[in-house]
């Protein structure tokens, strides 16, 4: 029997099982070593791919995979590119085209101007750049880029740009006090300079506001500073002056009198007189100077008001003495430690000036007989005296009550709960009597802040 065919086909069979996977075989010496191995045999090198793998598929089935005809497919890893995606086998024993995979790698990147980059693997597939400016300029684009499997960067080249604005500080100013008799003080201050981080030309500082060595009235003043550079770019800062005038505090006119000042009413060295309404009297200084020292000269200065007598035996005798001349809002609660009581004496507490302006007298009346506790101001009622008022008004004495009687002696309006003194103002300045004392206080000059 010839062996010849019988051998041939075994070492084609040791040949392919060799050969069996991926097939990752070098283009190049390989392939004419096997041609001169094996010659007269149509068979082309074995393909080696180095980052990457091939699949062939052949004419004569599995067994013959480099045989003439023989399709491979070469698919590279990521990162990586083939020469050819695909090569056939040729009647030279070559293969068609070179297979190799070789690295992504794209165009190598300009330079910004006046800035530059750093990449983390050069110009190769997945090198992320990262561009930067020099100091005084800023990225205008994408900070980075990456090389991508097209050899395409994912973004283009940054430009730097002087967007950066000029520094500029504003000087710190003090405040100042105004003069004695005058609202206005002279401040002075340094003109700032600008300063640039690019290339240092800047134009003249331009102010907003009034300039140094100016007398600044009294009040917060706002004031800026602002420069250009070269480029176009602002820099602005801001300051203040403040200018305090040394005042007293603030007086008031008397019950029943008037009150009229120069100046600026409570500034150092402004004068306040007083005058009474008919009927009162004068008590205390007439005039009254504001001291550097932020106090009034003199003492206070009242309208003496009607002399209330409490010692009457009746409580209509007591309502009568008002009568014309008062209003009077009667407060009434069971005890001293009424929450309803001490929220209303408090609020009014903090009102008396608007009380007094519209000629109202608190009478209080706290506690149940025989241990109840009438006042007018400093003047206490006898529990008698405090007990009949409760009766003639109608007022329960185990709960709290506020009543409101104008100046007739009617009974105008009653609260069961405590109410701001805005809301018994807003009330009393309805009464067609308060609008005509309205006016007259108005031409008087006569205010109240409360």
């Amino acid at each position: 029997m010839d062996m010849w065919p019988l051998l041939l086909l075994f070492v084609q069979l040791c040949f392919c099982s060799g050969y069996e996977g991926s097939g990752r075989y070098a283009y190049g010496d390989d392939e004419d070593w096997y041609s001169h191995t094996y010659r007269g045999t149509p068979w082309c090198a074995p393909i080696k791919i180095k980052h990457g793998d091939v699949s062939c598929r052949t004419p004569r089935g599995e067994h013959y995979r480099n045989v003439m005809g023989t399709r491979c497919k070469i698919r590279c890893k990521q990162g990586y590119e083939a020469q050819s995606s695909e090569v056939v086998c040729m009647a030279s024993k070559h293969w068609s085209s070179n297979y190799a995979c070789r690295e992504i790698r794209c165009p190598k990147l300009d330079m910004p101007i006046n800035g530059g980059y750093k990449c983390s693997d050069g110009s190769y597939f997945n090198s992320r750049c990262e561009f930067f400016c020099s100091p005084g300029f800023t990225l205008k684009g994408q900070k980075t880029a990456t090389c991508r499997y097209n050899t395409v960067w994912s973004a283009g080249v940054p430009t730097c740009v002087d967007i950066d604005p000029p520094k500029i500080k504003c000087p710190n100013v003090k405040d100042k006090w105004a003069e004695p008799g005058k609202l206005t003080a002279r401040v002075t201050w340094d003109t700032p300079e600008g300063v640039d981080t690019a290339d240092g030309i800047l134009t003249d500082v331009i102010l907003k506001g009034k300039p140094s060595k100016s007398d600044f009235p009294e009040g917060l003043h706002k004031m800026s500073y602002t420069v250009f550079d070269r480029a176009g770019n602002k820099g602005s800062c801001r300051f203040t002056v403040r200018v305090r005038v040394r005042r007293c505090s603030p007086l008031f006119p008397p019950d029943n009198g008037y009150m009229k000042c120069d100046s600026d009413k409570d500034n150092y060295g402004a004068t306040c007189e007083f005058t009474c309404t008919g009927g009162s009297e004068l008590r205390g200084s007439a005039a009254r100077v504001c001291q550097y020292g932020l106090t009034w000269s003199g003492t206070d200065t009242t309208c003496a008001p009607m002399n209330i007598n409490v010692g009457v035996r009746t409580a209509a005798a007591l309502l009568d003495q008002f009568y014309e001349k008062r209003r009077l809002l009667v407060i009434s609660a069971p005890t001293a430690a009424n929450h309803n009581y001490r929220f209303q004496m408090t609020n009014l507490q903090q009102a008396q000036c608007g009380l007094d302006l519209r000629h109202v007298t608190v009478i209080e009346l706290v506690g149940t007989y025989p241990a109840q506790v009438g006042r007018i101001r400093h003047n206490l009622l006898s529990p008698g005296l405090a007990l009949q008022l409760r009766l003639l008004l109608r007022i329960p004495q185990r709960s709290f009550q506020m009543v409101l009687v104008d100046k007739q002696g009617i009974d105008k309006q009653r609260y069961p709960f405590p109410i701001t003194a805005a809301e018994l103002f807003t009330t009393i300045d309805t009464f067609p009597l308060r609008k005509d004392e309205m006016v007259v206080q108005q031409e008087a000059g006569q205010t109240c802040q409360s």
